[in-house]
């Protein structure tokens, strides 16, 4: 059957390659060059179950992804699945999580991961005055990429995912050699505590996966492309990650928790000497301006929509005179997260990321359910998870059972900013009552 445009006037154009494909490119990030010591320190060996856990809670959710998309008609994504199977007030809640807790987080983490690789060469990147002055020029010049030119944002980006990718693989196979079965043994059995609290903050690797299903006009026959293109990106996925786990726990041994900020470079550094230390510490910095940058181009994008729409002040829908983007609101983006990159480090910021895309997750797995209910939501046939609610019931309570880790103090920061955000919409629908009588 030939490939047709869609009501939006979309073509299908998106293979299972390409899906795929993308959802690594988007998945890959920067997590996975710092975060094996992390998540070794709490289980060792036994760090490999924490990608497990990890993988199969993606797999679940991309799925379930994929019918909430098929299922509604409008555009947005994850917050657009959500507001139309719960309503304005849930759609808004998940907007903020998302830009907050899930960008803006995120972005401050990737932000001190830099600083923390950078401050290998330079340790005045210890003093808070210098990694303050750091991040500042940091989060500027990112700005000013973005602002000044789509193009070049655009450019960088896809030579910072190629470059990661390439090197990742490079890494795999010259430290085979260096792996010693000693260091793979497990010298103690690991709790589902641990196991919990570790897949907790490993989940920060794993965000992304979602973002090329966004595009759900334009996949070739979504039936076929949708789950066959997430199953290839999470088998990418888990493979390259699990192989990366195995070679640097199988190369550090007990030293792996000694290179919290640079586990790579340590082991390119035992298997090529200093100049491939260099080189994985130079691609590591490469991959988080990749990722910051991303970030920076398309994120502002929300707050320059919500303003265009009135959710917002227009001062935020401003548009540069002579470089045609969104300027204000990227400077407003980026003021944010590099606030939020000075007040907590790299792991505090990722278990605010992963958490608060747990919990906007949680919503658009509940909203599968709820669109499935929808009859005027069903009225074209679309992709459906298969077993009835089972997958998306138990991606829920995996989810719940991974936010269950969150420190008392955690619980009670998410608790606050959805209430605050929830005062807010009460007020401005109040608001906006007033000015239409």
């Amino acid at each position: 059957m030939a490939d047709i445009t869609t009501t939006e006037h979309l073509k299908r154009e998106i293979g299972v390659r390409s899906l795929a494909l993308a959802g690594v490119n988007m998945v890959v990030g920067t997590g996975i060059f710092v975060l094996p010591a992390i998540v070794a320190e709490g289980l060792g060996a036994a760090a490999i179950l924490a990608y497990i856990v990890c993988g199969a809670l993606i797999f679940l959710l991309a799925l379930c992804f994929a019918e909430a998309g098929s299922n509604t008609s409008k555009s947005g994504g994850v917050y657009t699945y959500i507001e139309t199977a719960f309503g304005p007030w849930a759609g808004f809640l998940a907007g903020n999580i998302y830009l907050l807790g899930g960008c803006m987080a995120s972005d401050a983490a990737l932000a001190n991961a830099l600083a923390d690789t950078l401050q290998h060469f330079f340790p005045a990147l210890g003093i808070d005055v210098y990694r303050m002055t750091f991040l500042l020029l940091l989060f500027g010049g990112l700005a000013w990429l973005n602002i000044s030119s789509v193009k070049n944002g655009v450019g960088f980006v896809v030579f910072a995912g190629i470059g990661k990718l390439i090197a990742l693989v490079v890494l795999i196979i010259v430290a085979i050699p260096y792996v010693e079965a000693e260091n793979l043994k497990w010298v103690s059995e690991p709790t589902v505590s641990n196991i919990g609290a570790a897949s907790l903050l490993l989940f920060f690797a794993f965000l992304g996966l979602e973002v090329p299903l966004s595009n759900g006009g334009e996949i070739k026959n979504p039936l076929r492309t949708v789950p066959l293109g997430i199953f290839v990106a999470v088998f990418i996925v888990m493979l390259l990650y699990i192989s990366i786990q195995w070679v640097t726990q199988g190369t550090l041994g007990d030293q792996l928790t000694a290179h919290k900020d640079t586990p790579l470079a340590a082991v390119a550094a035992i298997a090529l000497g200093k100049p491939g230390m260099a080189f994985i510490i130079a691609v590591t910095i490469l991959s988080i301006l990749g990722s910051l940058s991303g970030e920076i181009l398309s994120q502002p994008r929300i707050l320059f929509a919500a303003a265009r729409d009135g959710l917002l002040p227009k001062r935020l829908a401003g548009v540069h005179p002579r470089f045609a983007t969104p300027h204000i609101a990227i400077g407003v983006y980026v003021t944010i997260g590099f606030i939020m990159a000075v007040s907590g480090g790299f792991k505090q910021l990722a278990i605010i990321a992963s958490a608060s895309s747990l919990l906007l997750y949680l919503g658009v797995v509940l909203s599968t359910v709820k669109l499935r209910r929808m009859k005027a939501h069903n009225t074209q046939k679309g992709f459906r998870v298969p077993g009835g609610v089972m997958i998306p019931l138990t991606a829920a309570a995996a989810i719940i059972w991974l936010l269950s880790h969150l420190t008392k103090a955690e619980l009670t920061g998410m608790g606050i900013f959805m209430l605050a955000f929830s005062i807010i919409y009460f007020v401005m629908k109040r608001l906006k009552m007033k000015r239409d009588r």
